[in-house]
């Protein structure tokens, strides 16, 4: 469901910056796509297992600030649900592949849902649905650009798969601070 566009002043990433990222990021994560030496070399290094991990951690305590501005401010939840599903599709997306050691980050697939909390502290949620909608942009801009940063260290398949979260975060502070209020 397309979101019409805010008549008032704008703030945040504009539609030809998100254009001009998102090339780069498919571009930086496509140059290794020509074979996939991890696969060959056996199991993923531990530097890869620590980005993933981590990865899924940001994902579900993302997801927990979806729910936290939901619950304080249910007039959004129709809004923020789809975005907030795109995060917890991340979760799953993160976890370590079929076949691979287990990370020592818990599983993924307990917290799926993404419905508890993370470990730590519920996060605190602005008054106002504008404002509350700020901080969830400027959480997904900030993770958004931390998995760009990753993606060039990381090996092919996870690189692509960063910047696809990436890319998708991008599109969500886009969605966050031009949509609707």
């Amino acid at each position: 469901m397309p979101f019409p566009l805010s008549p008032g002043t704008r703030s945040g990433p504009r539609r030809r910056s998100l254009l001009a990222v998102a090339p780069a990021a498919l571009l930086a994560a496509g140059c290794s796509a020509g074979s996939d030496d991890s696969a060959a070399a056996g199991p993923r290094p531990p530097a890869a297992e620590r980005t993933r991990a981590r990865a899924a951690r940001d994902s579900r305590e993302l997801a927990a600030r979806y729910d936290a501005v939901i619950a304080a401010h249910p007039g959004l939840a129709e809004r923020l649900r789809p975005l907030r599903a795109d995060v917890v599709r991340h979760v799953g997306a993160f976890a370590p592949p079929k076949g691979s050691a287990p990370s020592p980050s818990p599983s993924p697939s307990a917290s799926a849902s993404a419905s508890s909390p993370a470990p730590s502290a519920s996060p605190a949620v602005p008054a106002t649905p504008k404002e509350a909608l700020a901080g969830l942009a400027a959480a997904e801009r900030e993770l958004a650009d931390r998995r760009t940063r990753e993606l060039l260290d990381a090996p092919g398949e996870l690189a692509r798969l960063l910047a696809s979260a990436a890319a998708a975060g991008a599109a969500h502070v886009y969605l966050l601070t031009e949509g609707r209020a």
